[in-house]
């Protein structure tokens, strides 16, 4: 290791020590980790788990990742740090949406190791956004055949009534084609799909405006 990385090794183990001398449950989250060097990020990984961090969270802090490079950087550290395979500790993730990719990072993330997703009602946050909660609880509702090991405890009724409050407290509209909780997330204009919805709901509806 160069100087500059002993550094950041020192200053992360420490800050991990200190943070346990208060609570038990440590998060620890090393900056825009997507486009640092994996072997780098694999050993501060070790370390600061080996300090007792129990959950280790993966930023794509500037939106920079596509799945299956973010995917693969997942796999080499949930392959490469022993204690995210029994247990001890779990990789989470935390996706900017610069390139529109945050729900898919985060997805593919869940694929290859990680179990904990940071995300946002609306998808809202600094410059393009965070992860978007509501895409990310109704893709794994919905596909089940491809996520189907894979839950998480949120109930799908209460999505649009978050969103609808998150909206009026913090002034910043849902665009009307929004994934899921947009007001034309479940409308259909031509003839051919009304036809469709009349006769089979399936048809054009992956999922049932009900669920959310």
């Amino acid at each position: 290791l160069g100087k500059a990385q002993e550094e950041i090794l020192r200053l992360s183990v420490d800050g991990v020590r200190r943070a346990r001398e208060y609570v038990e449950d440590v998060e620890f989250s090393p900056e825009d980790a997507s486009r640092t060097e994996p072997d780098f990020l694999q050993e501060v990984s070790q370390a600061v788990v080996e300090a007792g961090a129990t959950t280790v969270n993966i930023p794509d802090t500037v939106g920079w990742a596509v799945p299956e490079e973010f995917g693969e950087l997942i796999h080499h550290l949930y392959r490469s740090v022993p204690e995210f395979q029994t247990g001890k500790a779990f990789i989470s993730v935390h996706c900017h949406n610069d390139l529109g990719l945050a729900v898919a990072n985060s997805l593919a993330a869940v694929r290859a190791g990680a179990r904990q997703i940071e995300c946002t009602v609306n998808g809202i946050g600094e410059r393009a956004g965070n992860a978007s909660l509501e895409e990310i609880v109704m893709a794994l509702k919905t596909r089940g055949d491809v996520f189907g090991r894979y839950k998480c405890g949120v109930s799908g009724r209460e999505i649009v009534k978050s969103s609808r409050l998150v909206s009026r407290m913090s002034g910043l509209i849902v665009q009307r084609n929004k994934a899921i909780v947009g007001e034309n997330a479940f409308a259909h204009s031509s003839g051919i799909h009304q036809d469709g919805i009349l006769k089979k709901r399936e048809t054009y509806e992956i999922m049932d405006p009900k669920d959310v």
